[in-house]
């Protein structure tokens, strides 16, 4: 597909520019035809708009979990493909960057390797399911969750969120299942705690106090089977820290 004429100053717009080449003039891509590509795969990553500013590089850190996630982050990056586990868990309590950091990989992953992305959330894609069922809607169950099996990179975001239903358990276990079986990665974030058990979590607020929240496991909540799949296809990356969106955010509304 032609670019915009004038719209690169190398090429002007035709996407390739003519080189000598062992004594002959030969046509080669410019290097805006790939950036027009990985301009193409971003937009069709999904990803929200409040999202699309999230890399690696403005990642903040508060908290020393914070700074290890983000390593871990950045170290996937450079040695992707990654050996078996190959996804990653980012697991913490809101407002700690478990979706900026999972945004900032996948940014990374399509601007510098072209990797085939996916950004979906949990609670709408149930939505979406959903909507299949109604008769007016021409898509099928299988055409919403059909991207969602194939993407070579796969980030799932708010795991768990939803009321978890037999159903919803249903529709989680098959696309977890799936990509399993497939060998794809697939990057998970959650707020659900990853211990053993229920139980009084450690953070550290804005002064540096400690503070003491109750989560549900995400065994708990996923279910057991699920949440031993996850152990065979991610590592879990915990997080950390106080809630930036109400501590900073707010302060600066002031």
């Amino acid at each position: 597909m032609p670019l915009q004429p004038g719209s690169c100053a190398t090429c002007g717009g035709s996407g390739f520019v003519v080189r000598r080449v062992d004594g002959y003039d030969r046509a080669t891509s410019c290097t805006c035809r790939q950036q027009n590509q990985n301009g193409r795969h971003l937009r069709a990553t999904g990803i929200p708009p409040r999202f699309r500013h999230c890399r690696l590089d403005n990642y903040e850190e508060h908290h020393s979990s914070q700074l290890e996630a983000l390593k871990r982050a950045q170290d996937f990056v450079r040695g992707y493909p990654p050996e078996l586990p190959a996804g990653l868990l980012f697991s913490g309590p809101c407002g700690v960057g478990k979706t900026h950091l999972a945004v900032g990989i996948l940014n990374s992953l399509v601007e510098e390797k072209g990797v085939q992305c996916l950004f979906v959330d949990f609670r709408d894609l149930l939505k979406r399911i959903q909507e299949t069922y109604n008769p007016s809607n021409r898509l099928s169950a299988s055409q919403v969750t059909q991207p969602i099996l194939q993407a070579e990179l796969l980030v799932l975001d708010d795991l768990g969120a939803a009321k978890m239903t037999d159903w919803v358990r249903d529709i989680l276990g098959h696309i977890i299942s799936q990509r399993y079986n497939q060998e794809l990665i697939t990057l998970f974030t959650t707020h659900f705690s990853d211990a053993a058990s229920g139980g009084p979590e450690e953070d550290t607020a804005s002064d540096g106090a400690r503070m003491l929240r109750k989560t549900e496991p995400l065994a708990d909540r996923i279910g057991t089977p699920l949440r031993s799949r996850l152990d065979e296809m991610c590592r879990v990356v915990p997080i950390r820290g106080h809630d930036y969106r109400r501590t900073y955010l707010r302060a600066a509304d002031r």
